[in-house]
């Protein structure tokens, strides 16, 4: 028994049934014995694609998703999308490989301290130092990444730990004794010492006991459900701003919608929550809601931090009554002073909520002034569309978009300007329908979010919007979608800039250094891939290119749409700080 079969048996035995990874001597029996256990194994062109695919896995299925990646520069490559996984509370196992236990810190191959890096990024990280220790450890960190709030742990496998014991004595040097020096006698009888010890107590476990027991979660209390039942039975402007904090328990979505619509309560959906309600609901509000926060008698913050996002509190009515409902202790009172603070999973709560109260009010007068705000801005937004600029309009795009995206399309923000924008305009059709990096802004999500969501949902369309800065990131992974048949399709907002930080500083420092990008013809790098696409250069071929790029998906190419668009002021004042 091998480390590579023990990491394998566990995550079979507890359904994973993905494995992202790019190859490295350091873990290939990882990814082979995961194949052999019958995991699916996806190899990419960066660690950082794997490791936000685990994350994507992650935020779809409630599962750890996990990824492998080799010593040294695979873990580095890797760090950026851990934080990311950190910040957006998914529950994530990356296994990093490491250099043989004998060479530490003797100057062997890529090997540095790894966990000391990954120490801030993680809840849990272990440095496997015998086999024995590893089914353990490996039990109790895809346990902790689930338990409370979600988030990344970190597994060290070294590489003689990985490969059978034969193969690892052989790199060790076996020798007949008989020619050897007493010095180098004694020096293989420590090695062969050390080797023993290694592989020594290794234990078959039945799969019963390899089963990670369902993770400890915070819940409420009764006389919290009934503290804002009485809240609610007295507020007339009530506001429910739900996001990504609640959807931690993606089983519980169903359910979750079901109990948002009963409920009644006014409510501004953002980040993994985007799509709860489907595509349009009379209850749910896409603009003007800092005007409604400032106007709200109650506000119930459920799974929404109160960070830059919310002015850091200040949008909030000072003199509104405000309910927290959190799994973070820290999220609860950060830039927030609630009037209740309730450590609970926010899903569950508002289920059990809706479960309990009877006889709400409509709040019928609130929600007419919420909708002719919305109806307004959504008139503005039609007439911005229409003016003419240099290029396909952004809003004018996304509105053709917007008609013609199959209901089981799942879409994908990876940019600055134009995924903002998308965000405005376009509707995700079903819950779980939309993935974003989060609060970290991360660029370059859009390749690995994009297979993550392909292997979860293999009959949906995978939209990527990317900005033309964005999309260098990952425009690699086309070979990726291309070399497995992946529904997956990018659409590139081609203004040569990275417009959301441009617009600013010309304005504010009256120069465009660093700012401006050629408009490269993204999708012929993208056929270099394997994938198929085209430029457009209206809104017209636009619209056709939708219909070729569904075609093509249908057929297992991935596509790729170059939209040369032009610049719009839609959102200025954008960068924030």
């Amino acid at each position: 028994m091998n480390g590579g079969q023990l990491i394998a048996q566990v995550l079979q035995v507890n359904g994973i049934r993905h494995l992202f990874t790019l190859c490295g001597g350091h873990i290939g029996p990882v990814y082979v014995e995961a194949a052999r256990a019958g995991l699916q194994v996806w190899d990419v062109r960066h660690e950082s694609t794997a490791v936000f695919a685990a994350d994507a896995v992650a935020r779809l299925t409630g599962l750890p998703g996990v990824a492998a990646v080799t010593a040294g520069p695979g873990v580095t490559n890797a760090v950026t999308a851990i934080k990311n996984a950190q910040m957006a509370q998914s529950p994530l196992l990356l296994i990093g490989g490491a250099t043989a236990t004998l060479l530490r810190k003797r100057g062997a191959l890529q090997d540095i301290d790894q966990v000391s890096i990954l120490e801030s990024t993680v809840k849990y990280q272990a440095r496997i130092h015998r086999l024995r220790n590893l089914t353990p450890a490996l039990l109790r960190a895809m346990r902790i990444s689930r338990q409370g709030v979600p988030g990344p742990v970190f597994m060290e496998c070294p590489v003689d730990l990985l490969y059978p014991e034969a193969t690892v004595r052989e790199w060790y040097g076996k020798k007949n004794n008989k020619a050897l020096s007493w010095m180098e006698k004694l020096r293989q009888w420590y090695i062969n010492r050390h080797v023993g010890q290694l592989f020594s107590g290794v234990k078959n476990i039945d799969n019963q006991s390899l089963l990670i027991p369902e993770p400890d979660i915070p819940t409420h209390a009764v006389k919290e459900i009934n503290t804002v039942i009485r809240a609610l039975g007295v507020a007339q402007r009530p506001v429910l701003l739900l996001g990504s904090g609640a959807m931690l328990q993606p089983q519980l979505t169903p359910q979750l919608a079901h109990a948002v619509k009963k409920l009644g309560i006014p409510v501004f959906l953002s980040g993994m929550a985007r799509g709860l309600l489907g595509r349009s609901d009379a209850l749910q509000y896409q603009h003007h809601r800092k005007e409604a926060l400032r106007e709200a008698d109650l506000i119930l913050l459920a799974g929404v931090p109160c960070d830059f996002r919310l002015d850091y509190g200040r949008s909030l009515n000072r003199h509104a009554r405000k309910i927290a409902v959190n799994r973070s202790r820290t999220e609860l009172r950060n830039n927030l002073r609630p009037d209740r603070a309730i450590c609970a999973d926010p899903g569950a709560f508002l289920v059990d909520l809706e479960k309990t109260v009877t006889g709400l009010p409509n709040w019928s007068d609130w929600k007419k002034i919420l909708q002719d705000r919305d109806s307004a801005r959504e008139t503005e937004i039609e007439q911005m569309a229409s003016r003419p600029v240099n290029g396909i309009n952004p809003l004018e795009l996304f509105r053709s978009l917007e008609q013609a995206l199959p209901d089981n399309s799942i879409l994908i923000a990876d940019g600055g300007d134009f995924a903002a924008t998308a965000a405005y305009t376009l509707r995700p059709r079903k819950p779980l329908g939309w993935l974003d990096p989060g609060v970290f802004g991360t660029l370059g999500v859009g390749g690995g979010f994009a297979l993550g969501a392909a292997v979860c949902q293999p009959d949906d369309y995978i939209w990527i919007i990317y900005g033309d800065g964005s999309a260098a990131y990952s425009l690699a992974e086309f070979e990726t979608f291309a070399k497995n048949g992946l529904k997956v399709c990018g659409i590139v907002g081609n203004n040569g800039s990275w417009e959301q930080i441009a617009r600013d500083q010309v304005h504010l420092l009256g120069s465009e250094t660093a700012v401006r990008l050629p408009r490269t013809d993204y999708h012929l790098v993208a056929a270099g891939y394997g994938a198929a696409g085209e430029r457009v250069d209206t809104l017209d071929a636009f619209s056709q290119a939708i219909q070729r790029a569904i075609i093509s998906m249908n057929q297992g190419v991935p596509y790729l749409i170059n939209a040369m668009i032009g610049s719009t002021p839609f959102r200025e004042g954008s960068i924030s700080i």
